[in-house]
């Protein structure tokens, strides 16, 4: 078969080899340097996770869905989170190469699942970090104005119909491209001291709220029902125009309806697996920088929940800044500015880790020949993957730095639940047609929590805005158009002894 070959059904579900995964892994040209250990790779996951969602999400959700039982809220995403985790951990420490869910799907599902899920993976970490970006350069404007410098408005990126040029959001994505081109033990070094910061900043919230906490604010803990009006058309959730259901805020439902919501504060996590192939020992690390990433930032989610709804009543929480103003309305606005401090700080490494990420996953389809050739080239140097980092450094930093993209921020929940999907998936897949495979972790309870993992997260997708789901399907259409066109005819697996070519 050549390169050229006519477009066949049934080569679409053509899986690769995991052995030859592992040993394209080998290759001097195409190969990432292995520096990464297991708190290397926890402390990825914290940076990535932790960012405004601490900071914002917690006072928002318990003010306008749960109250106080927003802290069972934060458990329940925790599990929903866990059971995809334990796939996650099961597939990287069986096949340690770049790419997570799209080097995963390759293996169980096939090319055109893999390549559909990459195509995805792209999008979500990509937008993810142009919003992340753009919401860093809020902040740090918000400091400089405190200062007395203003930032004149077409600087400032587009607000309120006026365009501009996000100049804040583009430098930050510039700035941590050229770290990530540096090598990956660099940005881990630069990450860790981040972390520590914000992490920091969160048991500062905890120990110092705690002695503000009454006992009044709890009460009730979980607030009597109320229906939601419900969105209309396309802002309507997809289960609603399908089932006629709507979600209600507070009481029993409102936690679920609150967990639906701050199950994005925990998206990141899955980013630990594309750094598999530069862990050093990824059989034992990768399970343990997912997992210990993910339990710690569920401790802290619950632990910040439960104190900023002790401090004040969840009906006079604020919703932009609620952790900074509980201290404000208790007397101490030093501790507010340092909070507001450790958020700005804290969304520098979500930034970067998301940047990390896309560029793996990139370079992964690169090298099976799905993507040019050219960018999974490795500098000589750095041992990075300088081309694919270069290219969606530059493109993220157009588009945080034109685009005012609040409303494409639903596009990267839908596309980490759906890389959820199709990784709980691929483990019963694998399990079935490799079960020969040496598994370092194996997820328990096979297939019933792959299953219930899949469940889950796609009663959450349903509950995402209809338009969210039809943006979605554009992104996904322009995929299988350039997959057609390009991916398919260029593919390794179409090339006799599937070699890496020369890009």
């Amino acid at each position: 078969m050549n390169s050229h070959s006519p477009f066949r059904a049934r080569s679409l579900f053509r899986t690769k080899n995991i052995e030859q995964s592992i040993k394209d892994t080998e290759d001097p040209e195409h190969a990432l340097r292995k520096s990464l250990s297991a708190l290397d790779l926890t402390v990825f996951g914290v940076g990535v996770v932790i960012g405004t969602g601490i900071f914002v999400l917690t006072g928002k959700v318990a003010k306008q869905n749960a109250g106080p039982s927003v802290a069972i809220a934060f458990a329940v995403a925790g599990v929903v989170c866990a059971l995809a985790a334990l796939c996650y951990a099961e597939f990287s420490s069986t096949v340690p190469v770049a790419g997570s869910a799209y080097t995963f799907s390759y293996a169980s599902l096939g090319e055109f699942p893999a390549w559909i899920i990459g195509w995805d993976l792209i999008l979500e970490l990509a937008l993810g970090s142009a919003v992340v970006a753009v919401g860093w350069s809020g902040y740090i404007r918000s400091l400089l104005d405190t200062a007395g410098f203003h930032l004149p408005q077409w600087l400032s990126g587009t607000h309120d119909g006026h365009f501009g040029f996000d100049l804040l959001a583009a430098l930050l994505v510039l700035v941590l491209t050229g770290i990530l081109v540096a090598g990956t033990k660099l940005s881990s070094r630069v990450t860790n001291v981040i972390v520590a910061v914000k992490v920091t900043v969160v048991l500062i919230v905890v120990f110092v709220g705690a002695f503000f906490v009454t006992g009044a604010n709890y009460k009730p803990f979980v607030p009597p029902s109320e229906p939601t009006g419900g969105g209309g058309g396309l802002t309507a959730p997809l289960i609603q125009l399908i089932a006629g259901f709507t979600p209600s805020n507070f009481g029993v439902m409102g936690i679920f309806t609150a967990a639906a919501v701050v199950f994005f504060a925990f998206i990141g996590f899955d980013v630990v697996a594309t750094a598999a192939e530069e862990t050093r020992n990824p059989q034992r690390d990768v399970p343990r920088g997912i997992l210990g990433s993910l339990a710690i930032c569920t401790v802290l989610y619950i632990a910040v929940s439960i104190v900023v709804t002790g401090m004040q009543k969840y009906t006079d929480l604020t919703v932009d800044a609620p952790l900074a103003d509980a201290f404000k309305a208790v007397g101490h606005p030093f501790w507010a500015g340092l909070i507001s401090f450790g958020a700005a700080v804290g969304l520098t490494s979500v930034c970067m880790i998301l940047l990390l990420g896309q560029t793996r996953v990139l370079f992964a389809m690169s090298r099976d020949g799905l993507l040019p050739k050219g960018f999974s080239k490795v500098h000589p140097r750095f041992g990075s993957p300088y081309r694919s980092t270069a290219l969606l450094g530059g493109v993220v930093a157009v588009v945080a730095g034109f685009t005012s993209i609040d409303e494409l921020a639903e596009l990267v929940n839908i596309g980490t639940l759906f890389a959820f999907v199709v990784v709980a998936l691929g483990v019963i897949i694998l399990r079935r047609t490799r079960p020969d495979l040496h598994r370092s972790f194996r997820t328990p309870l096979v297939p019933w929590l792959p299953i219930a993992s899949v469940l889950a997260s796609l009663w959450l997708m349903l509950n995402l805005p209809a338009e969210t789901w039809l943006r979605f399907l554009i992104w996904m259409v322009l995929g299988t158009i350039l997959y057609g066109a390009y991916g398919h005819r260029h593919s390794r697996l179409d090339t006799p002894g599937g070699s890496p070519g020369k890009g």
